[in-house]
């Protein structure tokens, strides 16, 4: 089985490429496929740091990199950008494919506890063997200069494997975000079946709990929400996570944006403010 990344495709796009990778994954245990967008390089010896991006329910390594637009920003900033999957894929645990909201295309970013979803290690995925499997394997990405960002599913991913790992990351932004799963029926689901019924334990994949804890954020963390998307009420909850914020003296840029849904034209819309806040936080630090 091989560890070791192998290119399945390249296309140019704004002067770099999106290039597509498969690879083992001993973490969870099945074959993985991410994307890099390679900017234009100055120069062969240049390192560009990196811009996690984690999609939400139901998407692959490939949505973002198809209808974001975010290559523009990220060629003229000079940013590398890493876009893995979502879940595990042909495991063929029983009940994985049986919602769209659990299971494949919806691991949600935690380490499941739960021993029929023992391979659900996307935490580790994303915070460990990832960023390992960039720097052993492309010299030209500087991964110690790093952030993330993600949509829905991956915009909680990306607040919580922030705050849980300042250290390790310069700056977190997200559209929509799922801020407080464990008072929606989406988080409510996902925890139940992965974590368990201890609801402690729940929190720690929760930013809206763990920013009471994890106060020392430099970066303001920028947030787009879209006032017209169907999820907001009900499953999304900003507010929420603006009060914890807010409690906690956390630097905080909420926008409600009028008109726009839950998807990637909302996303297409903001990307490049992300893009550009994300590369003064990764020039400054």
């Amino acid at each position: 089985m091989e560890t070791k990344p192998t290119e399945i495709s390249s296309s140019k796009m704004f002067g770099g490429y999106n290039k597509r990778f498969k690879h083992f994954s001993p973490t969870l245990g099945c074959s993985m496929t991410f994307h890099i967008y390679f900017p234009p390089s100055p120069s062969p010896s240049h390192k560009f740091p990196v811009l996690y991006w984690l999609s939400g329910l139901t998407c692959s390594d490939e949505n973002f990199i198809i209808k974001s637009g975010a290559q523009r920003a990220a060629s003229s900033e000079g940013i590398a950008l890493i876009a893995p999957d979502t879940s595990p894929r042909g495991l063929n645990v029983e009940g994985e494919a049986d919602s769209w909201d659990f299971g494949i295309g919806a691991g949600f970013y935690l380490n499941a506890t739960q021993d029929k979803w023992k391979n659900w290690q996307m935490y580790d995925y994303v915070v460990k063997e990832l960023p390992k499997l960039l720097s052993d394997n492309f010299p030209q990405l500087e991964t110690s200069k790093a952030s993330i960002f993600g949509h829905s599913m991956g915009g909680h991913g990306a607040l919580t494997i922030y705050l849980r790992n300042l250290d390790k990351y310069k700056s977190a932004s997200a559209f929509a975000p799922i801020a407080n799963p464990i008072n929606c029926a989406w988080g409510q689901k996902a925890f139940t079946n992965y974590l368990g019924g201890n609801k402690s334990d729940w929190e720690d994949y929760d930013a809206t709990c763990l920013i009471t804890k994890f106060r020392d954020v430099r970066a303001t963390i920028l947030i787009d929400q879209g006032e017209d998307d169907k999820f907001l009420q009900d499953q999304l909850l900003p507010h929420k996570f603006e009060e914890a914020c807010r409690n906690a003296n956390v630097p905080l840029l909420l926008r409600f944006q009028p008109g726009y849904d839950h998807s990637y034209y909302f996303i297409a819309t903001f990307i490049d403010d992300h893009i550009r806040h994300h590369a003064q936080a990764l020039r400054l630090n």
